[in-house]
């Protein structure tokens, strides 16, 4: 079995030092940190996600596959940090307010930080005012807002207009990306998001369009 679907299988099964002993591995062989990254830990949360969805899996196992990914990510932190390009662009993401769910937004998270971004994560149940607080002091070229619940969703509009209402979309040409189970495109319409990332992969490849002034 290959060393990517070693990974994979262990995290699925929650044995979280089979997987950093994994990852050692893979490093050891001289494999590509952002490779690890997508084709191990992003692929096994992938398969995990959908398992959960389909009811294969339950939280109390998915929480123990994120720990696994959690602890070898700290292994390849530094790896990638050492290795990233100029960072091209701030990136402040949290989870909105009354919503403590967190996979989807460590993901975009980490897959941000080793594309070189700077981000700046606010962790869950963030307020309008905590988003609108950080946005004046960091100036981020742009903020990502995650929901796993559709009783938090109507938290991402509140936010959009506490955002607008200081005229910091405007001023500092902020863009705005939101993601989640329960979110899609009509919702990012409706509210008045610039963007909606499917999954971790598209809110990057969707940043770095935005950085390269591709993005809408």
């Amino acid at each position: 079995m290959e060393l990517y679907e070693e990974i994979i299988q262990m995290m699925q099964e929650g044995e979280e030092e089979e997987v950093v002993a994994l990852v050692k591995k893979c490093l050891s062989e001289g494999k590509d940190v952002q490779e690890i990254i997508n084709k191990g830990l992003i692929a096994a949360m992938d398969i995990i996600g959908k398992k959960f969805r389909k009811g294969e899996m339950f939280f109390p196992e998915v929480m123990l596959s994120a720990t696994c990914m959690h602890a070898g990510m700290k292994i390849l932190k530094p790896y990638f940090k050492a290795s990233s390009k100029k960072q091209p662009a701030k990136f402040v993401i949290g989870t909105v307010a009354e919503d403590v769910h967190d996979i989807g937004k460590n993901l975009v998270a980490m897959n941000l930080s080793a594309a070189g971004f700077e981000v700046i994560d606010l962790g869950t149940d963030v307020s309008p005012e905590k988003f609108v607080q950080v946005v004046k002091k960091h100036n981020p070229k742009i903020l990502g807002m995650s929901a796993l619940l559709t009783t938090t969703m109507p938290h991402m509009k509140e936010t959009i207009a506490a955002l607008d209402s200081e005229g910091l979309r405007k001023s500092k040409r902020l863009k705005i990306i939101i993601g989640g189970a329960p979110v899609d495109q009509e919702f990012a319409d409706e509210i008045g998001a610039d963007f909606y990332g499917n999954d971790a992969m598209e809110a990057v490849t969707i940043a770095k369009s935005i950085v390269t002034g591709k993005g809408k």
